[in-house]
């Protein structure tokens, strides 16, 4: 086409007709102009598909973590509300008149399941990549960005809280388990002290009781507290699963 033109010019020209060569001149340089825009455009179509097809890559994967985490959030609760209920369980058993076996028993089931500082783990992979590249600006929707940088900043801070409760229990565990010999209540060690009667046992934790009630209180505390945050950030979850899904069928 732009031959075309060319040799239109070069013809207006040898004739002497500059208007219609000006014209001509004026014709070819907009045909190139549009070309220019067409190309233009194409590249910003493929550019913004590339965008668009990564967005999505980036929303699924989100949606797969957060799924996954909903899970995790809801077996740590699980967990801990059973480590409650042994805690309360050898409260009551250790401030009530109750046979020595079943004191024993449940001193048992607290050193297995309420002695167990909570823990924190989520999927944070996609999260950290779209950190750590600046692809943030690749989800669109501005408020669910925040929300996923917020939610985000919550599990950090959860694990944080997490952390500095456990270092505040773990002098108390100390003292309890070298000086009143509670590892002698754990079946899995149990076996490495000299054998004891049940009720040698069951006697040594009601002389100790207010050690074991100091010790247990502490641990059901945090229990409580991570119980609490785990089901306000299962509540967050679900909100960012329900936001995502929404995003992706838009």
């Amino acid at each position: 086409m732009i031959k075309f033109f060319r040799k239109i010019r070069q013809k207006l020209l040898t004739e002497n007709k500059f208007s219609k060569y000006l014209l001509y001149t004026i014709g070819e340089i907009v045909l190139v102009v549009i070309g220019i825009l067409i190309a233009l455009s194409i590249n910003n179509w493929n550019d913004d598909r590339k965008i668009a097809d990564q967005e999505t890559l980036y929303l699924k994967r989100l949606l797969s973590d957060n799924k996954q985490d909903y899970i995790t959030f809801s077996n740590f609760i699980r967990d801990l509300k059973k480590g409650n209920e042994t805690i309360e369980q050898l409260s009551k058993a250790l401030n009530t008149t109750i046979n020595d076996s079943l004191l024993v028993v449940r001193a048992n089931e607290f050193i297995e399941y309420g002695s167990i500082f909570p823990i924190f783990s989520s999927s944070k992979s996609t999260f950290i990549d779209l950190s750590s590249t600046g692809n943030l600006s690749v989800i669109k929707d501005f408020n669910l960005r925040d929300q996923i940088v917020n939610h985000y900043a919550q599990h950090d801070y959860m694990q944080q809280r997490i952390q500095i409760s456990t270092e505040w229990t773990i002098p108390l565990d100390g003292s309890l388990y070298t000086e009143n010999n509670a590892m002698n209540f754990e079946t899995s060690t149990a076996f490495l002290y000299p054998n004891t009667s049940i009720k040698v046992l069951a006697s040594e934790l009601r002389d100790n009781k207010l050690a074991y009630i100091n010790n247990i209180a502490s641990h059901h505390w945090i229990n409580s507290d991570a119980i609490d945050r785990f089901e306000k950030l299962k509540e967050q979850t679900a909100k960012i699963i329900d936001k995502i899904e929404k995003q992706l069928t838009e």
